[in-house]
């Protein structure tokens, strides 16, 4: 199944993507879930404009094939482009 058709995916916010990635969401996150905020902050370009590590993090994962990278082209904090597909 596709991440961007999931559920949590269409519900997802800013703040719940990165509690559950940062870890201080309530429960242990499963790995969908972890993955679906990853997908939301990637594509919502968020990842891009907080720490750091966020941009770091996605681009690893998008690198090892973990997550899609943004449907177009976006920039970060820095006005840097990052590349869609």
């Amino acid at each position: 199944m596709n991440i961007r058709n999931s559920k949590l995916y269409k519900t997802m916010d800013s703040y719940t993507a990165c509690s559950i990635v940062e870890g201080f969401c309530e429960g242990e996150p499963t790995i969908k879930e972890l993955n679906a905020s990853w997908q939301w902050l990637v594509d919502t370009g968020t990842c891009w404009q907080l720490q750091g590590w966020y941009g770091r993090s996605a681009t690893e994962l998008i690198e090892r094939g973990v997550i899609l990278p943004p449907d177009k082209n976006q920039k970060d904090y820095y006005g840097n482009t990052v590349r869609g597909y």
